[in-house]
C-alpha cells in the first residue's frame, strides 16, 4: 500500500494556515509573507536583502521580489550602501504603522488555529518544525 505524500500533506496543511492568517490581514492589505518581512525588518532596524533572506530562511530572489512589493507600497525603504552593490532596507513611517495594525490580526489568526487545532496538535507542529 502506499503512503501518502509527506511532503504533500505538510504543504497542503502550510497552504490552509497561510490562508487563516491572510484573511485576517487582508483587513491591512498585508498578506502573511509580507507581514513576516516587515516583522523582521523591524526586528532588526536595518539589514541587506540578503540578511533577510537568510533571517527568514528563504530563496534571496523570493525575497527580493517580496521586497519591491512592500517598497511599491512605501512600506520599506531602501537605501544605498555607497558600494552600488548593496542596499539597506528599513521601514518607513507607513511601515511602522501598518505593522503596528497588523499584530493585533495576527494574533487573532494565531488564536483561530489554536482554537481549531487544539493544544496537542499545536505541541506536534512545534516538535515537527523543530525536528526537520
Amino acid at each position: 500500500m502506499d503512503s501518502p505524500c509527506y511532503c504533500d500533506l505538510l504543504r497542503t496543511a502550510a497552504r490552509k494556515t497561510t490562508a487563516i492568517y491572510d484573511r485576517h490581514l487582508a483587513a491591512v492589505e498585508l498578506t502573511l509573507a509580507q507581514y513576516r518581512l516587515l516583522k523582521r525588518i523591524s526586528r532588526t532596524g536595518k539589514l541587506s536583502i540578503t540578511e533577510l533572506a537568510s533571517l527568514c530562511d528563504l530563496d534571496r530572489s523570493t525575497v527580493g521580489r517580496n521586497v519591491q512589493v512592500l517598497v511599491r507600497h512605501e512600506l520599506v525603504e531602501e537605501t544605498s550602501c555607497g558600494d552600488g552593490r548593496r542596499s539597506m532596507l528599513s521601514l518607513s513611517e507607513t511601515g511602522r504603522q501598518r505593522l503596528a495594525a497588523a499584530v493585533p490580526l495576527w494574533h487573532a489568526a494565531q488564536t483561530e488555529i489554536e482554537a481549531t487545532l487544539g493544544p496537542d496538535k499545536i505541541a506536534a507542529i512545534t516538535g515537527l518544525s523543530g525536528a526537520l
